[in-house]
Order: structure tokens, then C-alpha cells, then sequence
């Protein structure tokens, strides 16, 4: 699977994904970092890749409409947030892949849950 990592995930969520052979590209690789949001969505439609980001923003279906992407997922960190609970929400992820297709939806991955939206044309 492809996906785009935004700048607010580093090395070693990127290193993550790369042990389970997935195509990455990143924003800080591809000099991207701060571009508007709109930009990384377009960015990330035109190659058709997941967008990985904490930035609540992409949860905003109307503004970032999932059916029309490659998927994107949104991490929700706690309040306090520490490296070893960001990549155990990776893992959670990864491992929900096997289960459930991406393409062209919202995933919000949050402790103890995972969030899917669907659009109203997709069978339940």
C-alpha cells in the first residue's frame, strides 16, 4: 500500500511502516513541509496514497472528502502524549489494515479504537 506520512510523524513511525513493506513518501522527504492543507490532499490524491497525519483538519469530510482520496488516517493522540503510545496507535493501525479496506475512507485511530467512515454509498 502507498502512503504519504505528514511532517508531524518523524523516522520512527515512518520506520513502522517500512517493516511492514509499505511504499512510503513523506512531506519533510519531498519538501512539502508547511504547504496548505489543501495542497497535501490534492498532492496525495494526484499519487494515490494514504495520507498519515495527527492533524485533526483531514478529519473534516466535507473540506477533505475521503471517497475521493486514497484514504486518510488520523491519528488522535491523548492529552499527554508520549513516542511509545504514537507508535503503539501505529501498530494498531497497521495491524487493522488485514481487516478493512482504506481506499477512500476516513480512518480515525484513537487508544482503544478505530473509527471508520464510510459514505453513504458504501454497503455496511
Amino acid at each position: 500500500m502507498k502512503f504519504k506520512l505528514d511532517e508531524n510523524l518523524g523516522t520512527r513511525t515512518q520506520q513502522l511502516f517500512q517493516a511492514t513493506a509499505h511504499d512510503i513518501a513523506t512531506v519533510g522527504g519531498e519538501e512539502m513541509a508547511g504547504c496548505p492543507d489543501q495542497q497535501l490532499y490534492d498532492v496525495c490524491r494526484a499519487e494515490s496514497r494514504c495520507l498519515v497525519t495527527l492533524d485533526l483538519d483531514f478529519s473534516d469530510v466535507r473540506r477533505f472528502p475521503p471517497d475521493a482520496a486514497a484514504g486518510i488516517v488520523v491519528i488522535r493522540l491523548p492529552a499527554n502524549p508520549t513516542l511509545p503510545v504514537l507508535e503503539s496507535l501505529v501498530r494498531e493501525f497497521l495491524a487493522a489494515l488485514t481487516d478493512e479496506p482504506l481506499t477512500g475512507r476516513l480512518w480515525i485511530v484513537e487508544p482503544d479504537r478505530i473509527r471508520i467512515h464510510q459514505t453513504d454509498s458504501e454497503p455496511d
